[in-house]
């Protein structure tokens, strides 16, 4: 059987994800901080027939991530590909950004990848699965706004992690491969209570060569291509909608 395992997998991108693998076949688990989130969620994958498994975690927390890879295992089998969606961000000025802010970012973005990475693909080895391993990091790696020091040092660590665990892993055959989103619309991805109807401007369309904002299916349709070429590794693939190679210039 087929099982994906997402982190940050009740809303936004995460939900976009858990929602295409299910179409595709997979068993679905998810860990998420929001426990409504969850259950809306596993409802909708009941609705289309998917197996699914949801446990709340802190994907910064060791005996978190065990709790929730233990019963992904039990409920469904052990994980063949894994997405470390799960991240977040803190926009403060950087003269005033208090260090646990920084620390708490980088805590859950790019440790909780790592951590996440290393038990299931200890699992993974232990059954000679050859799986996939896809990591959620960002165009902010390469670009940035003001104030997002934290985010942007997380998703940049994301990306050089993702190269170095796709080496180390080669022998195992468990492929790494990340995904550097651009502007991806999430605010009617997100549970019922919080959903809300995206208005874009035309220069919002306009900033992006395909003439719109990305959404959680362009991210999804990623996921699934990566977890699945079994000739690529070690990459990190940028889905934005080719805003970050377009030239922009003052009016």
């Amino acid at each position: 059987m087929k099982v994906v395992a997402i982190t940050g997998g009740a809303q936004g991108i995460g939900r976009g994800i858990a929602l295409r693998f299910a179409k595709a076949g997979y068993a679905v688990s998810i860990a998420d901080r929001a426990a409504d989130a969850g259950a809306e969620l596993l409802d909708l994958l009941a609705g289309q027939g998917a197996r699914a498994s949801f446990a709340v975690t802190d994907v910064a927390d060791p005996k978190s991530v065990e709790a929730w890879l233990a019963q992904t295992i039990r409920d469904l089998e052990c994980p063949t590909v894994l997405v470390n969606n799960a991240g977040f961000m803190i926009r403060k000025p950087f003269l005033e950004l208090p260090l646990e802010d920084f620390d708490a970012v980088i805590a859950t973005n790019l440790r909780g990848t790592f951590l996440c990475s290393q038990l299931v693909a200890r699992e993974m080895a232990k059954r000679d699965i050859h799986g996939a391993i896809v990591n959620i990091a960002s165009t902010r790696a390469f670009m940035s706004e003001p104030d997002t020091e934290g985010y942007t040092a997380s998703k940049g660590g994301i990306v050089a992690l993702t190269h170095g665990m796709a080496m180390s892993l080669a022998l195992q055959r468990i492929r790494v491969n990340s995904i550097s989103p651009g502007w991806i619309e999430t605010r009617d991805w997100q549970y019922a209570a919080r959903s809300g109807t995206p208005q874009h401007s035309r220069a919002d369309r306009e900033q992006h060569a395909v003439g719109r904002v990305g959404t959680p299916e362009d991210i999804a349709e990623a996921c699934l291509y990566l977890a699945e070429a079994g000739f690529v590794t070690g990459q990190n693939l940028i889905v934005d909608g080719g805003m970050s190679v377009k030239m922009v210039y003052a009016e």
